[in-house]
């Protein structure tokens, strides 16, 4: 066997390979009795039919094609290990040069291979902001609101009341062409004041508009005419006049409750209300950091992107879009919508979808590849107990998010199988996050993990010299 290497730029290898004569004489051999067995021929019972006569029942082509696909299913694994290349998935037959002698051409994705630059001079400042007395308060003031008690009242409305009311507005100026209609017609209910402020910035439809309604009682309707800020959230409204139509349908009275222990009971399994409020500050400490992270990390793949360079083959890529999709297409499901109606309510057809996607899906394959060369050169691991103890962590969240049927249809030993090998990726970036993390924010720790971690490559070198001598 005779294979010619040409190595192209798009990260794949195209193999010109030339066969014995007597392994494509042995496969058409092979074929015919494959053939013999599946094709009912008078006169021979089934895989006893000469060859002879099963070229002529079915034809040379027949024959031809299927010795093709056992001759390349057999010499394939051959033809990687004498070509020493590193594949990223398997190969494709793009061509059959001749068959005498038998020469083909395959094409074949290769490994991805990233230039990291010098990851560990990256130095970015770290800065977690503590969670205030002001931020807990917010989030008690919130469960105090929804725990409210509502009760109808026959007066005019006043700041603290949950006033019911429909709306309709309309802009003023319209351009020639365009509707003038903002809302038609909508029932809201409407907290004067807000839920904490006397004016609050995130009203809608502006800033204030609950204030309008102090004085008007059920039946009663105003119009109102308002100006957007030239900084209003809604840009396509900035500095543009509207007018609103405001009808008051009911007003009810709103009674908050007592912020003490029975509050923190009615809420939760909490024994009193500073256990309510330690425990909302664990949690916005929780998500604080982990927000802080998130971004952190992103500004460090930033810098690692800017001194990385990646040579991958498009079918890489291609794998990634179709993750990528597949995520997409579960998270609709999850809202019971699929992914026709998605498409229609972006007005997107599956082209502009792709194209939608796929640079969304390039940067989170570029970012793993880094990730995962790092962990390589710096030899991070995940401990077999780690992994198994996040896998029975996740396949017991899955046996009380579903039925008992559904849990024995799903968790085939293909899927754990998949799943155990994705947690154990996903621990691994994680590990990796935290050793970038650790270096970029110059702690304490950085020049000692740098210096603890500098030995592995000297290994790896001193490893190679042994390998090439």
């Amino acid at each position: 066997m005779k294979i010619d290497t040409q190595i192209l730029e798009n990260q794949q290898a195209r193999l010109k390979v030339e066969f014995d004569a007597d392994l494509m004489n042995d496969a058409k051999q092979r074929a015919a009795r494959k053939i013999a067995r599946q094709t009912k021929i008078p006169g021979f019972r089934p895989g006893k039919a000469p060859y002879g006569v099963v070229v002529r029942t079915v034809g040379e082509a027949a024959i031809v094609e299927e010795a093709l696909e056992i001759l390349i299913d057999n010499q394939y694994p051959k033809i990687i290990e004498e070509s020493k290349l590193h594949p990223y998935g398997p190969g494709q037959l793009e061509n059959v040069v001749s068959f005498d002698p038998p020469i083909m051409e395959f094409l074949v994705p290769l490994e991805a291979e990233v230039t990291l630059g010098d990851y560990k001079a990256i130095r970015i400042p770290y800065e977690l902001s503590a969670v205030s007395e002001d931020d807990v308060d917010q989030v008690i003031a919130d469960l105090r609101e929804r725990k409210a008690i509502l009760e109808p009242v026959e007066r005019p409305a006043q700041v603290g009341d949950q006033v019911f009311i429909r709306l309709s507005g309309e802009r003023l100026d319209t351009p020639e062409g365009e509707s003038p209609l903002l809302v038609t017609d909508r029932p809201m209910p409407v907290i004067i004041g807000g839920a904490n402020d006397s004016s609050p910035a995130g009203e809608w439809p502006f800033p204030g508009f609950s204030l309008a309604l102090i004085g008007m009682a059920s039946g009663e309707e105003k119009t109102i005419t308002h100006t957007f800020a030239d900084d209003s959230a809604y840009t396509s409204l900035q500095g543009k006049t509207a007018q609103f139509s405001i009808t008051v349908e009911e007003v009810k009275a709103r009674t908050l409750p007592e912020l003490d222990d029975a509050f923190a009971q009615s809420v939760g399994e909490y024994d009193s209300f500073s256990a309510l409020r330690d425990e909302i500050r664990n949690s916005l400490e929780t998500e604080r950091k982990e927000d802080t992270d998130s971004e952190y990390h992103d500004k460090i793949a930033e810098k690692l992107f800017e001194i990385a360079t990646w040579k991958y083959p498009p079918q890489m890529l291609e794998h990634e879009i179709e993750i990528f999709q597949d995520q997409l297409e579960n998270r609709l499901s999850q809202q019971n919508i699929d992914m026709e109606t998605y498409l229609k309510i972006r007005k997107l057809d599956e082209a502009g979808l792709k194209e939608e996607i796929t640079p969304l899906a390039e940067e989170r394959m570029k970012r793993t590849l880094v990730l995962m060369e790092i962990a390589r050169l710096e030899d991070i691991k995940v401990s077999e107990e780690e992994l198994q103890a996040e896998s029975m962590r996740t396949l017991d969240q899955l046996s009380h998010m579903m039925p008992a049927d559904k849990v024995r249809k799903t968790l085939t030993d293909e899927f754990i199988h998949g799943m155990i090998g994705n947690i154990g990726a996903d621990l691994l970036i994680k590990r990796t996050w935290e050793y970038l993390h650790t270096i970029a924010s110059n702690t304490a720790q950085a020049e000692t993990v740098s210096a603890a971690t500098e030995e592995t490559p000297k290994k790896k070198r001193t490893k190679k010299k042994a390998d090439e001598s």
